[in-house]
């Protein structure tokens, strides 16, 4: 059956009702899960989905390979329960595959009751154990864990006496951890019952750090003129934020160390016992600390780790680099990362002060506050509030765009490039959301400046800052869309310049950023003959790449720690070939590391002088591999030239070196598109290409595209 769906196109900037298959949400949930990096991890096992549907995509990374430590851990309960005489009666809630109920019985247990919400899932699951020999002993529910019910008559005849269960993200309780403890411990497991895993604590570490900060708060942007140095300003509202209340989770392993300062030891935040009742009532947690050297208290790195038994013997860390027990043989994640917490203002702190550290968290959310005194002991109900955004900017704005804006090396290429293509009587119009283009071109010496908010909330965050910088009788802002842009609106003026980044909250892959083109021409009729276009073209690259890591969240599963899990890689091939596989998928490329086999190559040019063209724009053709090693991917980046001498590029920022070695654009997300199969690339004498198909289609504002590895 087909059904219509409806959503916007981040190109065109239209809605769409598009036919679709009725099962392609479910597919595309699948598709894009992520799901075999777990596979991969070597301290972690479970083949599982989140209990809860809202963390369906990280949750369905979670079938693993290796096993070892929750195994090591499944084993341990089991015998701790037979060495009491009692029969073991397991709960695993979320299960996806039952691949730890599996684990469980073969451990010993003598009943499992396996939890999945997600009713694909759940289908596979009862394949899986049926094709395994367990169903005897494994019962998979179909139900949310609140929903499950304990008795005769019940989902479970009697109580169980270990619980087993992965509902962690990098924040630990970002996907309802503590609510779902909290339930289970209530109605679903026997009091002081076995858990694996056995308990997980947070730890923390305070540091300073510019880039880090950088992605959390607008710095003064200097700007040279032919006059003076101007200092473009953020409102003082923007200045005091407490900033967006979510985790920034990030590959803390792929930050340089010069990158931050340690201002604090490994401080340990707190823990939890899940073999006994969880509270998910809001709270706080503070550890007393002094300083190691003097500096900017500004951002707090976190992370966990978590013991599979109560002796604490079989341990899995999250925990970086730099404090690793074993820092040259970290086990390469996806699925659990690091945190960057962000404190609601930077604060000077000496050398061996006393400071007070307090984590606060609620159910879902942890949030950190620095303090000089000691929270007396009658505001035990003081939990602080979940930082709230006032400003408005970190709703417009997520973390790699402040950082993006605070790189002073990107304002002055568009300062030059300005300098270039505005005159004295230039009438600007800028195309961008919550771009600061405006104030350039003005402080450049253009005659009138317009800018067009698509949205009330980059509407009202540019009348602040341009108020803030004395220029909201200097700026004119338009909140409309372009296509719906009078002459009234402009003072009857035609626009000789018309600038763009371009930047778009909407954009996901990097060609979406090709609305700016489809906005240029709705607006073709307010422009002069001779309109300047700031880009004035951007083309598409493509380089063929081998990653050290992230070729593991594509990498099938097949057989668990003796298991076979083959219906779940068949059901993500399944669903991969629906659609996905077909498709590019944007990553943050700077925490991957990655090598080019081939050079970097352009493929499509887009020019921004002209309309958008009525045919489609395609091109096809192939790339040696010429350096040795294994093609996972594709990379594909946009590039946009300011002027015929000026490029930005969203991709790559440096030619690959000898050995391929990539620098990615830390501010970007660059689009990947794993190939279905993979060649080791040997010699020049031997050399394997990839050859290339794609297409633009202008009615839809999308590129279609194909590459093969050929041999």
């Amino acid at each position: 059956m087909k059904v219509f769906c409806g959503r916007a196109n981040p190109t065109t900037g239209s809605v769409e009702w598009l036919e679709e298959d009725e099962h392609y949400d479910y597919h595309q949930e699948i598709a894009r899960s992520s799901y075999a990096d777990m596979l991969h991890d070597k301290d972690r096992c479970q083949g599982l989905w989140s209990n809860n549907f809202s963390g369906l995509s990280e949750a369905m990374a979670a079938v693993n390979a290796g096993n070892v430590k929750y195994y090591q851990g499944i084993r341990a309960a089991v015998r701790r329960v037979k060495e009491r005489g009692q029969p073991v009666i397991v709960l695993d809630i979320g299960t996806g595959t039952g691949l730890l109920s599996m684990m469980a019985v073969s451990a010993g247990a003598d009943f499992c009751y396996a939890i999945e919400v997600f009713k694909p899932m759940a289908d596979a699951a009862v394949k899986i154990v049926e094709k395994n020999g367990f169903s005897d002993k494994i019962k998979i529910i179909n139900k949310h864990s609140t929903e499950v019910s304990v008795g005769p008559d019940g989902d479970m005849q009697c109580y169980a006496n270990i619980l087993v269960t992965e509902l962690f993200d990098t924040e630990l309780i970002g996907e309802g951890a503590l609510p779902s403890y909290e339930h289970a411990h209530k109605n679903l497991v026997e009091e002081n019952c076995e858990a694996v895993p056995h308990k997980a604590t947070v730890y923390a570490q305070l540091v300073e750090s510019r880039r880090m900060w950088s992605w959390n708060k607008l710095f003064p942007v200097h700007i040279q003129t032919d006059n003076a140095e101007k200092i473009i300003v953020a409102p003082s509202e923007m200045e005091n934020c407490p900033g967006a209340p979510s985790v920034y989770d990030i590959q803390l392993n792929q930050m340089p160390r010069g990158d931050f300062t340690i201002l604090s030891n490994v401080l340990t935040m707190f823990s939890v016992d899940f073999s006994r009742q969880v509270n998910s009532s809001p709270t706080y947690h503070t550890m007393q600390f002094e300083p190691l050297v003097s500096g900017r208290a500004q951002v707090v790195l976190s992370w966990w780790d978590i013991d599979m038994d109560p002796d604490g013997k079989i341990k899995c860390s999250m925990a970086p680099y730099w404090v690793h027990s074993d820092p040259k043989n970290i086990q390469w994640r996806d699925h659990w990362m690091q945190c960057v917490y962000f404190l609601p203002n930077e604060e000077p702190v000496a050398q061996g002060e006393s400071l007070y550290l307090i984590a606060h968290r609620d159910d879902y959310c942890v949030w950190y506050n620095l303090h000089k005194t000691r929270i007396e002991k009658s505001k035990s109900n003081f939990h602080g509030e979940r930082p709230v955004c006032e400003c408005q900017a970190h709703l417009l704005w997520n973390r790699p765009r402040f950082g993006e804006l605070n790189d002073q090396n990107r304002t002055e290429q568009y300062m030059q490039a300005l300098k270039k293509v505005l005159k004295a009587d230039s009438i600007c119009l800028c195309i961008s959301d919550g771009s600061l283009l405006p104030i350039l071109a003005h402080c450049v010496g253009a005659e009138q400046v317009f800018t067009i908010e698509n949205s009330a909330v980059s509407y009202r965050l540019m009348k602040k800052i341009f108020k803030a910088n004395h220029l909201e009788d200097k700026i004119s802002i338009i909140e409309k869309r372009p296509e719906l842009l009078t002459s009234a609106d402009l003072g009857d003026r035609k626009i000789s310049v018309l600038l763009g980044e371009p930047f778009f909250t909407t954009s996901l892959l990097p060609w979406h950023s090709l609305y700016f083109w489809y906005a240029r021409t709705a607006v073709t009729e307010h422009l002069a003959d001779s309109i300047i276009v700031l880009p004035q073209a951007a083309s598409l690259h493509m380089v063929v790449v081998e990653f050290k890591d992230l070729w593991r969240i594509r990498s099938p599963c097949g057989t668990c720690e003796g298991f076979d899990v083959h219906i779940m890689d068949d059901m993500i091939k399944h669903s991969l070939d629906f659609r996905e596989a077909r498709e590019a998928e944007p990553h943050p490329l700077w925490e991957y590391s990655s090598r080019c086999l081939s050079e970097p190559q352009q493929v499509l040019t887009f020019d921004f002088q002209k309309p958008v063209p009525q045919r489609p724009l395609s091109a096809k053709g192939s790339v040696t591999l010429q350096r040795p090693g294994r093609s996972h991917g594709v990379v594909l980046w946009m590039e946009y030239h300011l002027t015929a001498e000026s490029s930005i590029s969203t991709g790559l920022v440096q030619r690959p070196e000898a050995q391929g070695e990539c620098s990615w654009n830390p501010h970007c997300k660059q689009a990947v598109y794993f190939l279905n199969s993979t060649l080791e690339a040997k010699t020049q004498d031997s050399p394997q290409i990839v050859t290339y198909a794609l297409e633009f289609n202008p009615k839809v504002g999308d590129i279609s595209m194909d590459f093969r590895l050929v041999s």
